[in-house]
């Protein structure tokens, strides 16, 4: 178990690799407290995006300076008006081998990506079955039950899928689902499917899981391509900008409904559609920080340090809240969502994360309402299980010394049996 002398440690290194991005470095002293390592993350990430402005400040949406060379950190930028033609060269955020990447496209953001996507595949390829399962991200299938109806969507557990099917067949394989849907799905031999989309977002971008998928794809001769918005695990827990991917994997299979030629099509109809929905990713929000060895290394353990503080979450959760209504435990580990025995409501669940966030902050615990995850203090939101359709307060757990996070999940237990469930 990491000690807290050596927390603060490494807190210092992800501190100076941040600081390392600025042409002009700020005198840092090695944290030592998490509120110094919040304030001093959060100060540093804003002098970078304000270094960026300043450097770049004829790189402007117009591009009237035909001199603009724009870059942030190993990203160089080429485009014309609004971005439409954005280029980008640079590191994948991917830790995969480089034979697995066909080419990637940069979006505003995680669900600019995913949107942009289907909107394409319902004009160059046309009517399809989605199908996902439980747990699966609610906005995403919002979208496609609105927006999308050439995509007839299908949510259900793997054995309730009908083996065939005339139609052409997606898998939306969402890295929010359950533990045991996600090896199901992996390891079922029996269902076909034409297209698979990953949703990465809630992996590390160097997750085991992402290279099973890919392999898997591989082997069974599935065209893949993977989504993920990068401003919540990719960021050192500091959202530096928003900023999504689509990145199709390089797999010289297809199947006999979505050939190669369907592909490309695809990714050309997907850069229209970025171009016409204003889509396009913004060069300021590339975090300058990511690429080398370094920051791979520092966000392993982060990581690491974020699933066992959320698995120990987990089983403390499950005793001491024995008999308090549990939700769908998701594949990546990343946070825990606690229910009531009298149903709430959004307005009640969005209430409860406020009340008892302020109220554990006020004693000294590092918490935050806050809509997001991979930080270093814990965030609280309301949280909507579409399957179930029970509201619940979601905690993502932090990277935090495993002793303070023990404090910590023991005061969110007591706060909630005494005000909650």
């Amino acid at each position: 178990m990491e000690s807290t002398n050596a927390y603060f440690d490494r807190k210092f290194e992800e501190l100076k690799l941040l600081n390392s991005c600025l042409a002009a470095p700020l005198s840092l002293d090695r944290p030592g407290s998490v509120a110094d390592v919040i304030r001093c993350k959060f100060q540093l990430t804003a002098a970078l995006r304000a270094a960026h402005e300043m450097r770049d400040w004829n790189a402007t949406e117009t591009a009237w300076a035909g001199s603009a060379r724009p870059f942030s950190g190993p990203f160089n930028f080429q485009y014309d008006y609004q971005r439409a033609d954005l280029a980008v060269e640079g590191p994948s955020f991917y830790a995969l081998d480089e034979r697995y990447i066909r080419q990637t496209i940069y979006t505003a953001s995680g669900m600019a990506a995913i949107a942009s996507l289907l909107l394409a595949f319902s004009k160059s390829i046309g009517d399809a079955e989605v199908i996902a399962l439980p747990g699966s991200y609610g906005e995403t299938l919002e979208l496609i039950g609105s927006y999308v109806p050439q995509l007839y969507l299908m949510l259900d557990s793997v054995e309730n899928f009908p083996v065939n099917s005339n139609s052409r067949r997606i898998l939306l394989l969402d890295s929010c689902i359950a533990s045991r849907d996600f090896r199901d799905v992996v390891n079922c031999g029996k269902l076909h499917f034409d297209l698979i989309i990953f949703d990465t977002t809630c992996f590390a971008s160097s997750s085991g899981r992402i290279r099973q998928v890919v392999q898997w794809s591989c082997r069974q001769g599935i065209p893949l391509i993977l989504v993920r918005s990068h401003n919540k695990l990719d960021s050192l827990g500091v959202e530096y900008g928003r900023l999504g991917s689509i990145t199709l994997v390089r797999n010289e299979f297809a199947t006999e409904r979505i050939p190669l030629s369907c592909l490309e099509e695809l990714m050309t109809e997907t850069r229209n559609a970025i171009r016409l929905l204003g889509n396009a990713a913004l060069p300021a929000h590339f975090p300058p920080f990511v690429g080398t060895s370094f920051y791979l290394r520092l966000t392993r353990k982060r990581m690491a340090s974020i699933l066992r503080n959320g698995r120990f979450s987990s089983r403390h959760f499950a005793s001491r809240l024995r008999g308090v209504p549990s939700q769908l435990q998701p594949v990546h580990g990343l946070y825990v969502t606690l229910g009531s025995h009298e149903p709430l409501d959004e307005t009640a669940a969005r209430q409860a994360a406020t009340a008892m966030s302020e109220e554990l902050s006020e004693v000294g615990f590092p918490i935050r309402h806050a809509g997001s995850f991979g930080f270093d203090f814990a965030a609280t939101e309301w949280f909507h299980d579409l399957t179930a359709d029970r509201y619940s307060v979601r905690i993502a757990a932090p990277d935090l010394p495993l002793s303070l996070w023990r404090d910590l999940t023991q005061a969110i237990g007591d706060w909630w049996l005494a005000s909650i469930s």
